[in-house]
């Protein structure tokens, strides 16, 4: 986790370096990752960055449909346990859930630019806070009362339950979950082109604030993962706060889950606008005399886009459905974070780097650069791998609709 997060801030400095072109307080402007690699790189490689990039903002927002209708869920079932006795199986499904995510989302995406979300970013942010804090704070609570730490350095025991090619798999998926909460760096030039003008220049906003970010969020993750893992070893479930590996104070599971939810209603949200944003320019540019794309619609003190209300609407509708047919969410997490891990977190802002500052090829800056690359590789293409495993074992138990 330490050197993904070191690799991580190290990247995205260098991809903060491609905001401007030439010069980093007066070049011209790239308002997206695709602007970015457009201006460095040119040719093919802004097609592949923006199918790469999209289809994967595409699936975070089905991860976090399925991330919140479990979030929702537990929230049911901790009730229902406090109430009949840990031993009620409180079985419910998930559909409704992501359909009330859904229905919350399509009034949240009305927000017609990323820049105006920022009050959003602000919710989601102290939430994402007070659950962590919660679970840090049960798993502390629980390996007192256990009287010490549970598992082993080696983690799960090799037996009847898991097989040396189950674990193996299932380590290199846990790649790719590392690699998908660190996955800001998909959306990191859009964040960047809100930072108001120089000085000092948005390269150096932007270093700074990913230095925090990524530092707080690393000591959080190592907190929470560690004591986790020290309060239940071989049992830990996947999600502390929804696995049920916690029952009593109920109401305190209440308050974590409704902050995660309300957390990725916000996080939803700042994911799929630079989405959002890319298709309506296209749209504005291919049909820009059509009614339906500039026509608006007054809708009580509001008014909006037609175009704008039904594609966007239509964009929530398909994710919810697709978040149905696909309730397996720490399968689904780990095959985005491993296929987006190498080319938009690593192998792009290294290449646009290299040519924004001329580092000569051959040169020990270059190799190094290179060599950092490849190692990536290898690591998104095990972790992807393992996630493929995993989904596989998923799709073998797969019933549609049955979350």
């Amino acid at each position: 986790m330490l050197l993904f997060a070191f690799v991580i801030y190290y990247t995205s400095t260098l991809l903060a370096e491609c905001y401007r072109s030439g010069d980093p307080v007066s070049g011209k402007r790239n308002y997206t990752y695709m602007d970015a690699v457009r201006a460095s790189l040119g040719g093919a490689k802004v097609k592949l960055c923006g199918a790469i990039q999209y289809a994967n903002l595409f699936g975070v927002a089905i991860g976090y449909t399925i991330a919140s209708s479990i979030s929702m869920l537990a929230i049911k079932r901790a009730d229902c346990f406090h109430a009949k006795g840990h031993k009620n199986p409180c079985r419910s499904s998930s559909n409704p859930y992501m359909i009330l995510f859904g229905i919350a989302e399509i009034v949240f995406s009305q927000i017609p630019d990323f820049d105006q979300i920022w009050w959003l970013s602000i919710v989601a942010a102290v939430m994402s806070f007070t659950y962590s804090t919660i679970g840090l704070a049960l798993g502390i609570m629980q390996t007192v009362a256990n009287g010490g730490f549970q598992g082993s350095l080696t983690g799960v025991a090799i037996g009847a339950d898991v097989t040396s090619t189950q674990k193996i798999f299932r380590s290199l998926q846990a790649f790719g979950n590392i690699a998908f909460a660190y996955s800001y760096a998909i959306i990191l030039i859009e964040i960047q082109d809100t930072i108001k003008a120089p000085p000092p220049s948005e390269a150096k906003v932007m270093k700074k604030a990913t230095m925090i970010s990524v530092a707080t969020t690393t000591i959080f993750y190592m907190l929470c993962g560690c004591m986790g893992y020290a309060a239940f070893g071989d049992g830990a479930p996947d999600n502390l706060l929804t696995g049920f590996g916690f029952y009593e104070p109920f109401w305190l599971l209440d308050i974590a889950n409704v902050a995660i939810v309300v957390h990725l209603v916000g996080a939803y949200q700042v994911f799929v606008q630079p989405l959002f944003a890319f298709v309506e320019k296209w749209v504005a540019a291919t049909w820009p005399d059509s009614g339906f794309v500039s026509g608006e619609v007054k809708v009580g003190p509001f008014v909006l886009s037609v175009f704008r209300l039904t594609w966007r609407t239509a964009f929530v509708c398909f994710t919810t459905v697709v978040a149905m047919l696909l309730p397996f969410f720490g399968d689904v997490v780990g095959l985005l974070g491993a296929v987006s891990f190498w080319p938009l977190t690593v192998y792009f802002p290294i290449e646009m780097y290299v040519v924004q500052r001329g580092v000569r090829k051959g040169s020990t800056r270059w190799i190094c650069l290179q060599m950092l690359s490849a190692a990536c590789l290898v690591v998104s293409v095990a972790a992807a791998a393992g996630s493929i495993a995993d989904v596989i074992d998923a799709l073998k138990v797969y019933r549609p609709f049955s979350g």
